[in-house]
């Protein structure tokens, strides 16, 4: 669930060499396609073709939604400069996230390094990444996640007590109090760092890379279409530019790098004077309690690497599940009522886990709104993608696999996954949280895609949402501690429409990022 940037960056197409626009045309036009007889809806623009519809409509699954249910789990889209393959089948999702033969797409392998640093795990090379990837799973273990637990209540017991001299206006947005906890929560768990100790200038600019990432416009959809064809080294050159997003982009990668070695020194400071040092994640990660006999911890400069990634990638995408989440509870007042009657009687005396309803509701929250809705790779060579059932080409043969060419973009549509109705039941698209109630599990398939209740919110394969425990015991512990104390409810003028921008978000009608609620102190 890594939200970056992507989108929001190349507004400056200007800068982009005019005869760009006219070659990436021909090219599109006349470059054969393995894909090109699958059924797919007409393209609206030339230029654009399907990608308004899908990036821009007025609220998040439009016409994505009824593409699935016109053309069935996998389908074509026209890109801006080609063909894009949409895919929700599980048979073919397994392979795609599972295969070797796929990556990120080459828009996002450059992001990742702008933004994380060639270091981080979403840049190190295929051979590095399972290695790495073991290591900093210590930090992200079950058991390992259950010792954060007191952090993450007492930042719920500070976000509930914001909430408390909020309420007496008639509605609270929110977005803001919900992002500055998620922040609170990364930097007390993760790093060891109260907000104050984070700095002003650090929280300040990753607010402005949220603020960066949750703009969309036809301009920048075009400028990234093009910009996605640019050679590696003119991609590295434009990113250097002196503009205003550049620069926070820069200045998010810098303030990282000092922190995360900054924590580091102080936590080698911290063991020699024998204090304890593994009460956070990073702590957990270098080890530094251990004897140096039986020392397993990940050198500093390391752990120090993936500071950009923890700071940026767990923010929002909690932030805004739970958003959305509590939205989809307001609608539903008597499970709302059910749900608070729960937390009230097992608060203190059920482990999180044992709380049916909790875990059905947030369960429903990611199944509905998984954040990052769509996640493009990239075939990194020809390959052959199976699939559950066959489809019938434009020309009428009917196939059960797909051939894709080497650079092919192929779309894993994890909202469409989650919505088939024949793997979650004819009324997939309505939130539900009792259908996790009716047996072990809602799907109704034997695949075993994500990590967690056979959901692809985490994605899943080796590129699996490192902090996915994380994240789930997290929004345990915020909707427990906010429901308990408070009931939610849409204004009567509620005009707030969920959007895709990098993650999925919600917007107000003045196009600000936001989310105002009636919240009232229960008795």
């Amino acid at each position: 669930m890594s939200p970056f940037p992507v989108h929001s960056l190349w507004f400056s197409i200007a800068l982009i060499p005019a005869t760009a626009l006219p070659v990436l045309l021909i090219y599109t036009i006349f470059r054969p396609s393995t894909i090109r007889n699958i059924p797919g809806p007409p393209s609206q623009s030339w230029i654009f073709g399907n990608t308004l519809q899908l990036l821009l409509p007025t609220q998040y699954g439009d016409y994505e939604f009824r593409w699935l249910k016109s053309y069935g789990p996998v389908y074509r889209l026209k890109n801006c400069f080609g063909d894009r393959l949409m895919v929700a089948d599980p048979a073919a999702l397994n392979c795609i996230v599972n295969s070797p033969h796929f990556k990120p797409s080459p828009m996002q392998e450059n992001m990742f390094e702008i933004l994380f640093g060639r270091e981080s795990l979403s840049c190190v090379s295929v051979q590095e990444h399972k290695a790495l990837r073991a290591a900093l799973n210590v930090g992200f273990s079950a058991v390992a996640v259950r010792s954060y637990q007191s952090i993450f209540e007492k930042a719920a017991a500070r976000l509930t007590e914001e909430l408390e001299n909020s309420s007496s206006t008639s509605t609270i947005d929110i977005c803001p109090l919900l992002g500055f906890a998620m922040l609170s929560t990364i930097g007390e768990a993760v790093l060891g760092q109260s907000p104050e100790e984070l700095g002003e200038e650090l929280i300040r600019n990753n607010f402005e890379i949220v603020a960066v990432a949750a703009s969309q416009s036809r301009q920048q959809i075009l400028a990234e279409a093009i910009a996605s064809h640019l050679p590696t080294w003119l991609f590295r050159a434009v990113a250097r530019l002196p503009t205003g997003t550049f620069k926070t982009v820069r200045d998010a990668k810098r303030l990282a790098y000092e922190l995360g070695n900054r924590i580091v020194q102080e936590k080698l400071v911290a063991a020699k004077e024998g204090l304890d040092t593994d009460s956070d994640v990073f702590g957990v990660l270098l080890n530094l309690n251990a004897s140096s006999t039986t020392r397993t911890g990940l050198p500093g400069n390391v752990v120090a690497a993936q500071t950009a990634v923890f700071m940026i990638a767990g923010q929002e995408t909690t932030a805004n599940t739970i958003t959305l989440g509590l939205r989809a509870l307001a609608r539903l007042p008597e499970f709302q009522a059910e749900l608070r009657s729960e937390i009230t009687a097992k608060a203190g005396n059920a482990p999180y886990d044992g709380m049916p309803l909790l875990n059905a509701f947030i369960k429903e929250s990611l199944r509905m709104f998984p954040v990052v809705p769509i996640d493009d790779r990239c075939a990194r060579e020809d390959t052959v993608i199976p699939l559950s059932e066959k489809i019938t080409l434009s020309t009428g043969e009917e196939i059960s696999q797909i051939h894709v060419e080497k650079g092919q973009v192929v779309s894993v549509a994890i909202a469409a996954f989650q919505r088939l109705e024949s793997r979650w039941g004819e009324d997939a698209h309505e939130f539900n949280p009792n259908r996790w109630l009716q047996g072990s599990s809602a799907y109704k398939g034997a695949e075993g895609l994500g990590p967690y209740a056979n959901l692809m919110s985490f994605l899943g394969g080796p590129h699996v949402c490192l902090g996915w425990r994380f994240a789930v015991l997290e929004m345990q512990v915020f909707i427990c501690e906010l429901v308990r104390q408070f009931s939610f409810a849409l204004p009567e003028d509620d005009n707030v429409r969920v959007r895709l921008a990098t993650t999925l978000h919600t917007v107000m009608a003045s196009g600000q990022t936001g989310s105002p609620m009636i919240v009232s102190r229960v008795s």
